[in-house]
């Protein structure tokens, strides 16, 4: 039984900080070193202070960046750059965009994804309420209780899809929807950001009732719920008279259903790799694969119009192998001049792939992120979960021609080995893992856009 709860939202005060641009941000894991340098120089009361400060090498247990977190906001409320709405509410939030050149549909007409604001019930996994998809990292956690506990402020929220074919829970936002937004923003990638209160009660009383019979999947937060989760065990623990808000945390409810959820690709990179032959590993990888090849002129020839008409044909090809029912993976070397289309060989999909991964449920070994980390990565070049987790030779990237760039240039943050190219996942597939109990390898889910960060956030010390 999901539970929601309308709050009294801390906001910003538009007449303080002035425009919110200048203050709402990207989630707190999507700001790089250059977005916190933009977000510090774009305003002081910049929201990313408080979720990515700066650390100090003169940091103590007493002293750091947790505690400087605390203290701004402390100040912010006090100066009022920050206040707290006197009666409790659910908030309409809306997001109008265009998906990002390159990625299907790529472009067009604008999208638009509807969220209910609110406070929802964490609950353990066991329990079957929330599900998660990922792993988690106990290091992104440690980081995000030590704010937590310091601000005692749930300052983002978190992102959870729920089930509702009908829409009957975006029918009460849209009516809610009807008049001018509360607050109307549009981000540094061009996505329009609007919000509504709703307060009427029987609205609310409505929503909650349609909730209640929800399962809630985590699309975006998995290291922030858990630390939720945590934290409302260590209230309990103490007997803190908080324990109902510490219960709760702060969440964007959107529904699986609708028209505006777009899930884009995470790519692989490789670099690093100890006597790394593209040869070897296309020998191994034949063991379990088909090969196709996309040759395009070398680079010698400064031919770029050749590469990407091979890399535009391997992406054709891979979105046809995949409505076709397969799960094909992309891949371009270093040194090379050819992309390859890797698709599962009927034998191995069919035989013996349950007894490769036999802890793996058939959703999970019918995907093909899974394919590309236990067969491609752990049995053909090695790298075990553990290395994975520290990414001592993987990293993610979203785009294909920035992946392309870093295997043939070396350009941005160094030379890469190889680049793995996936389709996106569907809604269907993430969901049936997730109901299963199952998860997914780390960062096989982009959602895209992502919740801006500061619209409302919930206090647990009224």
């Amino acid at each position: 039984m999901a539970v929601v709860i309308p709050f009294r939202a801390l906001r910003y005060n538009e007449k303080k900080p002035g425009e919110l641009e200048r203050v709402l941000t990207q989630p707190y894991d999507k700001i790089s070193p250059e977005m916190q340098r933009r977000y510090f120089a774009a305003s002081p009361h910049t929201l990313a202070h408080l979720i990515k400060g700066e650390s100090k090498p003169e940091d103590t247990a007493t002293e750091n960046v947790y505690m400087r977190a605390a203290e701004k906001l402390r100040q912010w409320r006090a100066e009022g750059v920050l206040t707290q709405e006197n009666e409790p509410a659910f908030f309409a939030y809306y997001e109008t965009f265009t998906p990002p050149s390159g990625t299907p549909p790529g472009g067009g007409e604008p999208l638009l994804r509807k969220g209910l604001i609110a406070l929802g019930r964490v609950e353990p996994y066991e329990a079957g309420v929330v599900c998660r998809h990922e792993q988690t990292l106990m290091g992104p956690k440690k980081d995000r209780m030590e704010l937590l506990r310091a601000t005692r402020t749930h300052l983002e929220s978190l992102f959870l899809l729920y089930s509702d074919p009908e829409r009957k829970i975006e029918s009460r936002m849209d009516e809610a929807a009807k008049g001018t937004p509360a607050v109307s923003v549009r981000d540094e990638y061009g996505v329009l950001h609007e919000l509504w209160d709703v307060n009427d009660p029987e609205t609310i009383r409505a929503i909650q009732q349609e909730m209640a019979a929800k399962k809630l999947i985590i699309a975006d937060g998995h290291h922030r719920y858990e630390t939720a989760l945590a934290f409302g065990r260590e209230c309990r623990e103490s007997h803190s008279d908080q324990e109902r808000d510490c219960g709760f945390a702060l969440m964007t409810l959107v529904n699986m259903d609708g028209d505006g959820i777009l899930i884009l690709s995470g790519h692989r990179l490789v670099a690093g790799v100890a006597d790394w032959s593209p040869a070897k590993f296309l020998e191994q990888a034949r063991e379990f694969f088909d090969v196709k090849n996309y040759p395009f002129a070398p680079e010698a020839d400064r031919s770029e119009a050749s590469r990407n008409e091979a890399m535009n044909r391997l992406r054709a090809g891979m979105i046809r192998e995949q409505a076709n029912g397969g799960t094909p993976i992309g891949l371009l070397m270093n040194p090379g001049n050819t992309f390859y289309r890797l698709d599962l060989r009927p034998e191995v999909r069919d035989v013996q792939l349950e007894e490769l991964l036999p802890e793996l449920s058939p959703a999970q070994r019918g995907l093909d992120v899974t394919l590309l980390h236990r067969v491609l990565l752990e049995r053909c070049l090695g790298m075990d979960e553990a290395s994975v987790k520290k990414q001592q030779h993987l990293s993610y990237i979203r785009n294909w021609e920035d992946a392309v760039a870093r295997v043939v240039n070396g350009v941005v943050n160094g030379p890469a080995q190889a680049a793995f190219f996936l389709n996106p996942l569907s809604m269907e597939q993430i969901a049936t893992v997730a109901f299963q109990g199952r998860v997914l390898p780390q960062k096989s889910t982009d959602f895209y856009p992502k919740l801006l960060s500061g619209l409302v956030m919930y206090p647990l010390d009224h």
